[in-house]
């Protein structure tokens, strides 16, 4: 949650932080706030609740005069303590106007440090969790061993905070310097010429600089307009950072002429899907990106976990579909925040797949270190590199989607899936259970999907009007068997989030189990059919749950492989994709779920890219 930025170099802070708060939006947009240094000792801050764009519109009617500095900091927020307000919105100050914060996370200890505060005599200007680091800042650079030492005093109360958290402080005494630290969450330091940043992500200084640093667990870095200098809590500076070169550019982060960014994305599936291929097919073998598990290792493997959280999981069903068909390994699926609160049976032989976009979602990370704990092996699946999962996995897969900036998963998910599988049949060719040239066959499958997915891109216009026509359904369903059960799911998912209409996902198969008791006149249901060719008997089965919905007034969408003549006569509205293996299949069965959520919410005046409540990592338990 959250998107931070600092800065230190020769440009107006308050231009960079405004830009990259732009670009960091999508992380959370409850509020805004801006905090610049003028280097006279003073520190000019302005917030707002809302987006950005509230922000702006103060700054344009107070005037930007008195944000004149070369050092600044910004914050968009996802509200966890204290309500979205302007109150609450983050920089917060100190009761001298001296030191400011931004943060991102929760300070799980703050209520007991807010009481020792007040006790004090310190009187709180807001709900949040944050205030109580600005103020115990304050107090240890005023007096103690650390007095006058902004970074020392800093440092101190670090060591006393517990939960995850990025925190960002800067003085005004000291205007050409500023602190931060991390635990949990996500913090990057871009490298520039006469300039350094601070990133939630490398989105907040792309259009500056590709040279990037991903900060490690429990570490602090002070920067300047000449550099950083990285420790960890107690001012050790023999710790590890990984430099990095950031692999997209400033129009990777750009709409490109889309109205939105998911728009955008959505189009770039095709790309995403073959750069997450590319390079992982290498002298006839599977490779991973980051490989610290043999292939002995991998054979010893006799249990499969796959946690993750939203789409993500729904990827993790697909694996289990292809893990267990290509290897016959037995593969559980679970929710991230679920998986350690059960006490898993885990040990040497369980392999774990951890699931993440960010690298950096809160229940996905303690699933994975309580794996670690129990002795079990890590895989990470991630689209962010150097993040704290693939930093903690014993191997990694990174998928290629670039930057997605629209909350609601689409290419990050095509590229998830894509990943999984090679996960899968990196996973058989090491214990043996698919011959090489099996695995090269599986491979140059994965290979044409691109091209199949950019044909479905071609044909959505249908979909478009037809979401367009069911816009104002208070309610859809979703139904699906095989992979097309995942596939349902993760379209009703999307419904949710973007168009903020009642929408479920069933197993078709469950329909005379209790859920026809929803179907009524008029009611779209959309059904995701196998292929008559590779799975022929689940479509008879899912032709007759047409036919018995219909028989009680649905109206059915039914997403079906070209040719399929059988289950024309029985669906109001066809959506045709291009054959594929079966395995394959939600490659591009889900594209058209993604393109109806989307014109859904456009046609109900939703705002695509953000919608209520969520923001797009979630890095808070």
């Amino acid at each position: 949650m959250c998107g931070i930025v600092g800065y230190v170099g020769h440009r107006q802070a308050l231009d960079v932080v405004v830009e990259a708060l732009r670009r960091m939006e999508y992380r959370g947009y409850d509020s805004a706030g801006i905090a610049v240094l003028d280097g006279a000792g003073g520190v000019a801050i302005e917030r707002k609740a809302g987006r950005l764009a509230n922000l702006e519109a103060e700054l344009a009617e107070t005037g930007t005069e008195r944000f004149v500095g070369t050092t600044g900091m910004g914050h968009t927020r996802w509200a966890t303590h204290g309500r979205p307000t302007d109150r609450n919105a983050h920089p917060h100050r100190d009761t001298a106007g001296k030191v400011a914060v931004v943060h991102n996370g929760i300070i799980e200890n703050f209520a007991p440090l807010r009481a020792e505060l007040e006790n004090d005599g310190v009187e709180f200007a807001s709900d949040t969790d944050t205030e109580v680091a600005v103020h115990l800042v304050s107090r240890a650079y005023a007096s103690g061993d650390t007095a006058g030492d902004f970074v020392e005093s800093a440092r101190t109360v670090i060591r006393r905070l517990e939960g995850a958290f990025t925190l960002v402080f800067t003085h005004a005494d000291h205007p050409d310097t500023i602190v931060a630290a991390r635990r949990s969450t996500p913090l990057v330091i871009g490298v520039g010429e006469g300039e350094t940043f601070l990133g939630s992500d490398v989105a907040a200084f792309i259009e500056h600089t590709r040279d990037a640093v991903e900060l490690g667990q429990d570490q602090v870095v002070v920067i300047t307009a000449d550099g950083y200098t990285v420790t960890d809590f107690d001012g050790n500076e023999d710790v590890p950072t990984r430099p990095f070169r950031i692999d997209w550019d400033l129009a990777a982060a750009e709409k490109g002429g889309h109205d939105y960014f998911m728009l955008k994305e959505i189009q770039e599936q095709p790309a995403a899907v073959a750069d997450t291929l590319l390079g992982h097919f290498d002298a006839g073998r599977i490779v991973l990106d980051e490989q610290r598990l043999s292939d002995q290792e991998l054979r010893d493997v006799d249990k499969v976990f796959v946690v993750a959280c939203g789409s993500a999981y729904h990827s993790g069903l697909l694996a289990k579909y292809a893990i267990e068909h290509w290897t016959r390994l037995p593969v559980e699926v679970e929710l991230a925040s679920e998986f350690r609160y059960r006490d898993p049976v885990l040990d040497r032989s369980t392999l774990v797949v951890a699931i993440s976009q960010s690298g950096e979602t809160a229940d996905t990370l303690e699933a994975v270190r309580h794996a670690k704990d129990q002795k079990a092996r890590v895989l990470a699946v991630c689209n962010t590199n150097g993040s704290q999962i693939p930093r903690e996995a014993d191997a990694v897969l990174y998928t290629r989607a670039g930057p997605e900036i629209g909350v609601a998963s689409t290419k990050a998910f095509l590229a998830q899936v894509t990943a999984n599988y090679l996960v899968g049949l990196a996973l058989a060719q090491a214990r043996g259970t698919k011959y090489p040239d099996e695995v090269a066959r599986e491979y140059r499958d994965l290979e044409a999907m691109p091209e199949l997915v950019a044909r479905v891109l071609q044909t959505v216009e249908p979909v478009r009007a037809l979401a367009r026509e069911l816009a104002h359904s208070p309610t859809v369903l979703f139904l699906g068997r095989h992979v097309g059960y995942p596939v349902a799911l993760e379209g009703a998912l999307k419904l949710k989030e973007l168009a903020y209409i009642h929408a479920e996902g069933f197993a078709a198969g469950e329909l005379k189990h209790g859920p026809i008791a929803l179907i009524e006149e008029g009611l779209p249901v959309i059904v995701v059919m196998p292929s008559p060719k590779g799975r022929a008997v689940l479509h008879s089965k899912l032709v007759s749950n047409i036919q018995e919905i219909k028989a009680r007034g649905a109206r059915t969408i039914v997403i079906a492989e070209e040719g399929d003549e059988a289950v024309r006569a029985h669906a109001d509205h066809l959506i045709e994709i291009p054959a594929a293996p079966s395995l394959l299949q939600p490659l591009l069965s889900t594209v058209p779920l993604q393109v109806f959520a989307a014109e859904v919410a456009q046609t109900r005046g939703y705002d695509v890219d953000k919608p209520r409540n969520l923001a797009k990592s979630v890095t808070v338990e």
